[in-house]
C-alpha cells in the first residue's frame, strides 16, 4: 500500500472539515472556488452603489473555468438572457446555459467560436480568471509561469471587454505583482486587490478586480498625475 505523504494527510484533513467544501455539495456548487467568486462579486457591489460583478444580460467569458464553480456562478447571475462561455485546457460536463470551449484562450482557432457565443457584438461583460500553472515547487519559477499567465489574460481581457466591462484575474504575489497591477491601472478605471475569506489563508493567491474598462490605455502621465 503507498503511504501517504504528510502534505497529503493535511490536504485531506483540511479538505474534510473546510465548510466551503460542505457548502458546495449542499448547494450544488462543483468547486468550493464559487464562493470566491460570491465573495467578491458582493465586495463590489458594496463599493459601486449595489452594481455587482455579474449582472442580468451580461455576457462573460471564464478562462481555465474547470471544473466549473465560476461558471456555474456566472450562468445563474445572468440570467435567461445573458451568455457565459467558459475556455479550459480540460474537457467539463455541461453546465445550463453555458457555452463550453475546449482549448488554450490563446489559440485564434477557438476565437471565432467564443465571440459567436458572446452574441451578435462578440464583446463580453465580464472577464473572469481563475487560472494557476501547473506548479513545479520551485518558489521563483512558479511566480515566473503565474506572472505570464496573468498578462496573457489581462491582454485578452482588452481584446475582448466593452468599453466599461469588469474583470477578476487571480495574481500571485511575487517581482512582476505591482506592474501587473499597475498595467490593470492603465486600463481599468477602478481596480481593487483583494484576498476573499473563501481563499485558504495558506494559498499565495490574490484577485485583481477591475471595472470601468478603457478600450484605449491611458498615457502614463495621466496614470501619475492622479
Amino acid at each position: 500500500m503507498t503511504k501517504r505523504r504528510p502534505s497529503s494527510a493535511r490536504w485531506l484533513a483540511e479538505h474534510r472539515s473546510d465548510p466551503y467544501v460542505a457548502a458546495a455539495r449542499r448547494e450544488g456548487y462543483r468547486s468550493r472556488a464559487a464562493y470566491k467568486l460570491l465573495e467578491i462579486d458582493a465586495s463590489l457591489a458594496a463599493r459601486e452603489a449595489g452594481k455587482g460583478l455579474i449582472r442580468p444580460g451580461d455576457a462573460v467569458v471564464e478562462l481555465g473555468a474547470a471544473p466549473g464553480g465560476w461558471s456555474q456562478v456566472a450562468a445563474s447571475r445572468v440570467g435567461m438572457h445573458g451568455r457565459v462561455v467558459a475556455l479550459d485546457l480540460l474537457p467539463m460536463d455541461p453546465i445550463p446555459g453555458v457555452v463550453i470551449l475546449c482549448g488554450d484562450f490563446l489559440d485564434d482557432a477557438l476565437l471565432e467560436p467564443l465571440r459567436a457565443g458572446l452574441g451578435p457584438s462578440g464583446k463580453a461583460d465580464v472577464l473572469l480568471s481563475d487560472m494557476a500553472p501547473n506548479m513545479t515547487g520551485v518558489k521563483i519559477a512558479d511566480q515566473g509561469r503565474g506572472s505570464v499567465l496573468a498578462e496573457a489574460a489581462l491582454d485578452f481581457a482588452c481584446t475582448i471587454l466593452r468599453p466599461g466591462g469588469r474583470i477578476v484575474l487571480k495574481l500571485f504575489q511575487g517581482p512582476d505583482f505591482q506592474e501587473l497591477v499597475r498595467m490593470a491601472r492603465l486600463r481599468f478605471s477602478r481596480v481593487k486587490v483583494e484576498k476573499p475569506p473563501a481563499s485558504r489563508d495558506r494559498s499565495a493567491e490574490l484577485y485583481l478586480v477591475g471595472s470601468g474598462f478603457r478600450d484605449a490605455p491611458m498615457v502614463l502621465q495621466e496614470h501619475f498625475s492622479e
